[in-house]
């Protein structure tokens, strides 16, 4: 085998080199592949870690206006947006799909950039991290908001490696659709992208020193300059934004400790089967982290250094196939990393509380069905909140995936808009649903169609329990 993976190595590296990546994309690929070779899994055994119990929250950080002021002209807002929505049918950037009142996740970050800057009066240059199948579309996007360009690119691209073969740990050929043969690194990548796109040299050179960096589809993730402030002053290299977890949030990640002290992140492919219990366990396990981050720039290219270009945050290991639509496609590994990780590599990094507000991501149609609702409004500082007069529960949709999970299938069947959610705690459909206008929808509600053929909802329908 160690032939083999020898031969594997170099096949990985002479086609990343041919594909135009950098020399330090393709030393950060060989550490995987490495771990990889040495069977290592990414598992975290619940043995070796403890529970978190409380952290700072965001309401009881005290901060000092001058060093707020000082910190917000120094501060970048990075959003990945390499994304294309796949998972919902879509063909281009999910961050250039409608998702309230009009506007696209991307209006929605350049408008709560802008507004920003005025209320603060501080630089706040807006950079995305995008992939070749996003920029140019999302540049051209950009491009119609004149005031928006600082003293910065709009965008720096996120690295790419090949997928490798579970048989015999070779990069994958797939002739069918050669583009498949690539994954992205996971969005742990975004440090490595930042250096080998230039980028983080030239934030140093202007004068920046912060990065608040999270998802474009998460609308409640705005820069808080609360958090700048308490950053700068505490000299704190890394911040993590954690929720509570919740019922909803037991298969996901949680926020824990290390045998040393200090902070870690596991992800689900981290936990062995025999430690799901555990893992699931939201009184054991109380925190989640909502990728919304906070990195010294400085502090950052000091890790690098002293790392010799390798970051080296755990691997994930994922299995899938080459081709996702094709099971009987070859088995593949995809070596990813998550950002959050990055908790584990800067010594003294910490990690604050914050309200659920700042975490309304949009991975699938239940999640853009209750955002577009009148569940949630745009406020006077152009945040995405929970609409004053909502129910003041966690809303849950909850739409049957046969018939609602691609957009061209969903936007079908709600041809009027989504139904007034404000008042709605859980909105559950199961069967081929078509709502017609002014649909009202109250406290639980269940509709289950198990007959053929579509049914419809009338107009004006109000739907309780």
């Amino acid at each position: 085998m160690a032939r083999v993976s020898d031969e594997g190595l170099r096949a990985g590296e002479t086609k990343m080199r041919e594909a135009g990546l950098a020399e330090e994309a393709i030393a950060s690929f060989r550490h995987y592949y490495g771990q990889l070779v040495a069977g290592e899994d990414g598992v975290v055994p619940e043995s070796e870690i403890e529970p978190v119990e409380e952290l700072p929250a965001i309401g009881d950080l005290e901060t000092d206006d001058a060093a707020r002021r000082e910190a917000l002209d120094r501060a970048v807002i990075l959003k990945l947006n390499g994304g294309l929505g796949t998972s919902m049918g879509l063909e281009k950037a999910k961050s250039l799909l409608e998702v309230k009142d009009g506007l696209t996740f991307l209006d929605v970050i350049v408008e709560q950039t802008l507004e920003l800057r005025r209320r603060e009066g501080a630089r706040l240059p807006l950079l995305l991290m995008n992939s070749p199948h996003t920029r140019d579309d999302s540049l051209a996007a950009l491009a119609r908001y004149e005031d928006l360009p600082v003293d910065l690119p709009p965008d720096f691209l996120q690295n790419r490696i090949p997928k490798i073969r579970t048989d015999d740990l070779q990069p994958v050929s797939w002739p069918a659709n050669p583009s498949l043969e690539w994954c992205p690194p996971g969005h742990g990548d975004v440090y490595s992208a930042l250096v080998t796109s230039g980028m983080l040299d030239e934030l140093l050179e202007r004068g920046y020193a912060y990065l608040f960096i999270s998802n474009s589809d998460n609308l409640g993730a705005v820069l808080e300059p609360r958090i700048l402030a308490w950053m700068a002053d505490e000299e704190i290299p890394f911040v993590s934004e954690q929720c509570r977890r919740t019922e909803a949030d037991r298969k996901g990640g949680h926020l824990a400790r290390s045998g040393d002290g200090g902070l870690l992140l596991r992800e689900t492919a981290q936990a062995s089967d025999g430690d799901m219990d555990a893992f699931e366990d939201i009184e054991r396990h109380r925190f989640f982290n909502t990728n919304n981050l906070w990195v010294d720039i400085g502090a950052l290219k000091e890790v690098f250094e002293r790392r010799e270009g390798v970051l080296g945050l755990p691997m994930i290991r994922n299995r899938k196939t080459v081709d996702p639509a094709d099971s009987s496609s070859p088995a593949v590994y995809q070596l990813e990393t998550a950002m959050g990780a990055a908790l584990e590599v800067f010594d003294g990094a910490r990690a604050v509380l914050v309200p659920r507000g700042r975490f309304t991501p949009v991975k699938a149609t239940n999640d853009l069905l209750g955002l577009r609702s009148d569940a949630y409004v745009i406020d006077e500082h152009r945040r995405v909140v929970v609409a004053p007069e909502s129910s003041g529960e966690t809303l849950l949709v909850d739409l049957d995936p046969d018939f609602y999970k691609l957009l061209p299938d969903f936007e079908e069947r709600f041809p009027h808009g989504p139904p007034s959610l404000v008042e709605c705690d859980r909105f559950t459909v199961r069967g081929d649903v078509e709502f017609g206008r002014g649909v009202v929808a109250r406290g639980r509600v269940e509709i289950d169609r198990a007959e053929e053929g579509r049914t419809r909802i009338e107009d004006g329908a109000v739907l309780e329990g």
